[in-house]
């Protein structure tokens, strides 16, 4: 693996420094409450970490793909919740950066990267989420202008976001579906309602909410790329970048509960001695050791990987696939670690568990990743 570079040490240490000091103390307290962590993402963007991808010339940090993994694995370490405030943005800014044109990056990658813009992506609709090809959300050209009418669903930072991803079918009819399909980056204005905050079972820090377009306007200029067909192509390439990310939050999420864990079997005495000192103890606490390790060596060689500027669909695949299992498993066999106090609210156990599943869901079920890597195993050993 690359030794990180002092800055990169440097940059994970404030990092690092900001989860243990700011963010754990009251992680737990403002989850059950529901409250939003404004001073703490206000903090993230004076950290910069909203510009983690967006070049130094427009006011970004631009980390390489290991360290931005490992700034994922910490912010999670602390609250899930926390690091979803900066993942979808990511995306967004992720997509611009790539195939965005020059006008496109001069008015939209400053404000993204300050924080000034918050980013989130409209991809899922409620009748179409592994799915994209099957929406039916649609962008239609009226001179200057593109109406969108239709529904997404699934939206992180919806409420307090106000620069958006969009994708949406400008070619209804075209065959096959993608090839109809164009992203637009969109700003929050008249014919956009944000209906509803969807309640969920974990992952409470942040908004996931339901849009509505009715004859929403989009400036021309906003179509990314300056090309409509080619939204599919966007929104496939950002999500490669967000398996990435999605991987470092299920890996952050495990350390979190393995260190709980860990932490409680030795001091919590049974029959006479710390329940470390049990032999099935040890080996859950084995299993789970290796299972993470497992998972930062996958996330960090598909990080790598990508940083060479190699394909790595299969790589991010594989690492998203197995660190978001373990970090179910983990969560799920820290609580038993723990017992009855793993199920109280008194511990932070009790969250991890409900925050894991969101990590195997989004970014991409794992039953599709799946079948991305069984495609590309197929193509890599076909026999001629």
């Amino acid at each position: 693996m690359t030794q990180a570079s002092e800055e990169q040490r440097l940059i994970l240490r404030t990092v690092r420094e900001f989860v243990d000091r700011e963010v754990i103390p009251v992680a737990s307290g403002m989850e059950h409450r529901g409250e939003y962590p404004f001073a703490l993402a206000n903090q993230m963007a004076q950290m910069g970490l909203f510009g983690l991808n967006i070049p130094e010339a427009f006011g970004g940090t631009e980390v390489d793909y290991v360290t931005f993994a490992r700034i994922f694995v910490e912010l999670s370490r602390g609250w899930l919740g926390l690091a979803g405030v900066i993942g979808t943005h990511l995306v967004l800014a992720d997509v611009v950066v790539k195939f965005g044109t020059e006008d496109q990056k001069r008015r939209f990658l400053p404000g993204l990267a300050t924080g000034e813009r918050r980013g989130g992506i409209c991809l899922s609709e409620p009748n179409a989420g592994t799915d994209l090809q099957n929406i039916s959300t649609t962008a239609m050209r009226d001179g200057n202008v593109y109406r969108v009418n239709g529904s997404k669903m699934w939206i992180t930072n919806a409420r307090y976001g106000n620069t958006f991803l969009l994708l949406a079918k400008t070619d209804p009819s075209a065959k096959p579906a993608h090839r109809g399909m164009s992203a637009f980056v969109i700003e929050k204005g008249p014919g956009l309602t944000v209906s509803r905050d969807i309640d969920k079972l974990g992952y409470k820090t942040v908004e996931t909410c339901e849009l509505h377009f009715q004859d929403f306007v989009v400036p021309a200029e906003n179509l990314i790329g300056g090309a409509e067909g080619q939204g599919f192509v966007h929104a496939m390439n950002g999500l490669e970048a967000e398996r990435l990310n999605v991987a470092a939050r299920g890996l952050g999420v495990a350390q979190a509960a393995f260190e709980e864990a860990i932490r409680y079997a030795q001091q919590r005495v049974t029959f006479g001695k710390p329940i470390a000192q049990h032999q099935l103890i040890q080996a859950k606490l084995a299993d789970m050791a290796t299972k993470i390790e497992a998972s930062r060596l996958l996330i960090e060689s598909a990080a790598e990987k990508k940083n060479r500027g190699e394909r790595c669909d299969m790589e991010a695949g594989m690492a998203k696939l197995f660190a978001t299992e373990t970090a179910a498993e983990v969560s799920f066999d820290a609580m038993r670690i723990l017992g009855g106090n793993g199920y109280s609210k008194d511990f932070p156990v009790e969250r991890y568990y409900r925050d894991a599943p969101l990590v195997v869901i989004g970014g991409g079920t794992n039953e599709l990743q799946r079948l991305i890597i069984a495609r590309r195993l197929l193509e890599k050993y076909a026999v001629s």
